[in-house]
């Protein structure tokens, strides 16, 4: 365990998470009405009633649970943007994601997660991330692996990421449109240097492909907290390699700079050098 969140407290966040989707967002899956989804930032960037009553229930449920963390979630912010610069300052926080992939969500695509990171003193310690339609979530404490576990009985297993290929045959999921011109220009013609190059729109399901050893490469242009913290540290866990698109690590305050994953650092150099230009 490590010394500000132990694998009990993992299990009760996991299970407000569980609670969050039997309740607030399963019953609304695929029957949304014209009034339940909205757009923040843009078109494809949709809110629905689902991801907010979903955040508020699991906002109730950390504040009884965990009272002393600071509760930073992907609605609370787009309502108080203020809200975020907490997360540099706090000794225990809880970065949440109530729907990660929304826009399948909204659109009744069955591909959606729910995502919760633990930050101390600056650094992550512990995620989760639960896929609600199937019931299969994958947990991570820092320092002690990564876990694939489920609801209906079937035994739990450790993660591992695929082993690494030459660049032609690794394949992954690569978010280039969120990418900063000429960077995005560049990826975009890059990306058939790869064996294929794909998005789900749902980084919760991205990391569950690349941490389960599916594939073997994940490239984001836009690195908001709750999309990223508890991914990329289960695909640590699970032996994976990963850091911005400059060499630096990634930080739970980072806002900018990409990140870039693959099955180990020698993979990484070779990915970013083909997919970037050096």
């Amino acid at each position: 365990m490590t010394a500000a969140f132990s694998a009990a407290d993992l299990d009760d966040l996991l299970a407000i998470l569980i609670d969050a989707a039997d309740v607030e967002i399963l019953p609304r899956f695929d029957r949304l009405g014209a009034g339940d989804v909205s757009t923040k930032s843009g078109p494809l960037d949709l809110v629905t009633v689902a991801d907010q009553a979903a955040e508020r229930r699991i906002a109730a449920a950390v504040a009884e649970r965990f009272p002393e963390a600071v509760f930073i979630g992907e609605e609370s912010v787009a309502e108080d943007p203020a809200r975020l610069g907490r997360l540099a300052e706090a000794r225990l926080a809880i970065v949440v994601d109530p729907i990660d992939g929304t826009f399948n969500f909204a659109t009744g695509l069955p591909l959606f997660g729910v995502m919760a990171a633990v930050v101390a003193d600056g650094e992550t310690v512990a995620g989760v991330i639960l896929d609600p339609v199937t019931g299969s979530h994958m947990t991570a404490l820092k320092g002690e692996g990564a876990i694939l576990g489920h609801r209906d009985g079937r035994a739990a297993r450790r993660l591992r990421v695929a082993a690494p290929l030459p660049v032609v045959e690794m394949h992954g999921c690569i978010s280039w449109s969120y990418m900063p011109d000429p960077l995005r220009e560049t990826v975009a013609a890059r990306m058939p240097r790869l064996a294929a190059a794909y998005t789900y729109r749902c980084a919760a399901h991205e990391y569950r492909l690349a941490a389960t050893g599916g594939c073997h490469v994940l490239a984001f242009g836009k690195i908001m907290p709750w999309d990223h913290l508890a991914g990329q540290l289960i695909h640590t866990e699970a032996g994976g390699f990963s850091a911005k698109f400059d060499g630096s690590p990634y930080r739970p305050t980072d806002l900018e700079g990409g990140l870039l994953l693959a099955p180990d650092e020698a993979s990484w150099h070779a990915l970013r050098e083909s997919l970037f230009g050096g």
